[in-house]
């Protein structure tokens, strides 16, 4: 009926009817195909884990010098129970920038440390890598071993940590896809912890979980993901979500100004680094041409080596070596550099406390969640931070209302649902991998949350009443329903219901 309704509809309210009938079968089969999946996965990887001594972590929680905030807390015992499971975890941790996501992955890591088991943390570059080396260092105690495997790791010292890691006498592993790599083997691999994860291809997290017997997973985002789409993208992972910012963060005041008043921007500028604060000044990649970035990041370098000639400034894109990346950015954590102008390659996780302004050419020519991870790269120390915001004075109203969103909140969530409505959810999700998008033929991520949230609970009710889960997915690999499970998982719903 709702076929014959939404191709021959009576009235508007029929074809409406019709389309929600439609829409809740697409979300109907993906949710049970998730809810299916991820139990499988719970009654056939069952096993025993050794016991967690609690103390090892809460000692660490009361030496930290700040208080966790509710959300952290949170966060932290959904994770111990999973960890405490008779199977794998499998667990998103959303936390709005600055939130404090690491802080929750150190309780976790100490909580496997304590049961005799080692810890990986892969992180997509070495600079972020090396920062998350020195969080671990600085705050976990002296007896836990923490080492740092990258790239340009030297060789003697590669060895080492090898040995280490096979001989298990290296509780906690921080690196990149260097720990990937096959002459990387662990003594008792028990968490894997990734970084930004949608950097990471699926194959890439597959191998480094073959490298221990079902180690529990942990991935993590600074991308807040809008609740209908995490629903969907990741139903097959169990979500924590932190909103909260600790109390000691000072909030960012975010400005916007024309292109018109950029003298008066330098003016301050040049008051700021005079008093000893650094600052980021961001040019938009292009995707057509990265050439014409490069070209644009370049002639503003020169024209702010003009303008400011007592100053060290430097230029930072993505075409130079990452040897030469590295040691920018480590001059500018060293405040040897006062002004960094620089494409998006700063976009993720870079914490330099003293940059206190990040100024953002062109921001119309941004999405704004990508507007509020460039923001959170201030903000990290003890002075009060700006991002400032610079447009063409002749823009169009929907840029100008993408710019007045970021000016009004800095709450990651509310914004990430302000860019889902402008963009629409193909393009909110580009940051999937390819051939993981949302191929809805009637559904539609934005406006129907609410149908959503009733296929997921309609969806769980229905596995849960199954039995032997295990036998019956053997069967459906003996028919040709597998082929209705993979097009189910690559979210081909229409061509299968059809």
């Amino acid at each position: 009926q709702a076929i014959q309704h939404i191709h021959f509809p009576a009235t508007i309210d029929e074809a409406h009817q019709a389309r929600l009938r439609l829409a809740f079968n697409e979300l109907f089969f993906l949710q049970y195909y998730l809810h299916l999946s991820r139990q499988y996965i719970r009654e056939t990887h069952k096993h025993s884990k050794p016991t967690i001594n609690d103390s090892l972590y809460n000692n660490f929680i009361q030496t930290l010098p700040f208080p966790l905030t509710d959300d952290q807390k949170k966060a932290v015992q959904e994770i111990i129970n999973d960890l405490q499971a008779d199977f794998p975890m499998n667990r998103l941790l959303q936390g709005d920038v600055g939130s404090g996501k690491t802080v929750v992955s150190m309780i976790a890591s100490l909580a496997v440390v304590s049961r005799g088991q080692q810890v990986a943390f892969m992180a997509p570059t070495e600079i972020l890598a090396q920062q998350h080396y020195a969080t671990f260092k600085k705050l976990l105690p002296d007896s836990i071993h923490v080492q740092l495997l990258t790239g340009s790791t030297p060789a003697s010292e590669r060895k080492e940590i090898l040995a280490g890691l096979k001989d298990g006498s290296i509780n906690i592993i921080i690196g990149t896809h260097a720990l990937i790599q096959e002459t990387v083997q662990f003594a008792n691999l028990g968490f894997i912890i990734i970084d930004e994860q949608h950097r990471f291809g699926v194959n890439q997290r597959a191998s480094l979980r073959t490298k221990g017997y079902m180690p529990d997973l942990l991935v993590m985002t600074a991308t807040p993901i809008p609740r209908s789409l995490s629903l969907t993208l990741y139903g097959d992972l169990d979500i924590s979500i932190i909103k909260q910012k600790p109390a000691n963060r000072i909030p960012i005041t975010t400005l916007a100004f024309p292109t018109s008043k950029l003298e008066a921007v330098y003016r301050s500028l040049e008051k700021y680094m005079n008093e000893g604060r650094q600052i980021y000044y961001v040019l938009p990649l292009i995707e057509d041409s990265q050439k014409l970035d490069l070209k644009s990041a370049t002639a503003t370098y020169e024209q702010l080596v003009q303008r400011f000639p007592d100053k060290t400034i430097a230029l930072l894109h993505g075409k130079l070596p990452n040897e030469e990346k590295e040691k920018i950015m480590q001059e500018f954590n060293n405040h040897t550099i006062d002004l960094l102008v620089s494409t998006t390659v700063i976009e993720v996780g870079i914490d330099v406390a003293n940059a206190s302004i990040i100024v953002i050419e062109h921001a119309e020519r941004f999405g704004l969640s990508q507007l509020h991870q460039l923001r959170g790269r201030v903000g990290r120390g003890e002075y009060k931070s700006f991002c400032v915001l610079i447009y063409p004075d002749d823009i169009p109203q929907e840029s100008m209302q993408r710019i007045h969103i970021l000016t009004s909140t800095d709450d990651g969530f509310v914004i990430a649902e302000e860019d889902l409505k402008m963009r629409g959810a193909g393009e909110f999700i580009g940051t999937r991998q390819h051939g993981q998008g949302i191929a809805f033929e009637f559904a539609d991520p934005i406006n129907d949350f609410e149908l959503i949230s009733i296929a997921r609970e309609e969806a769980q009710k229905q596995v849960e009443r199954l039995k032997n889960i295990p036998s019956l997915f053997e069967n459906i690999k003996r028919t040709h329903a597998l082929n209705i499970l993979e097009g189910l998982r690559k979210k081909h719903i229409l061509a299968l219901l059809s």
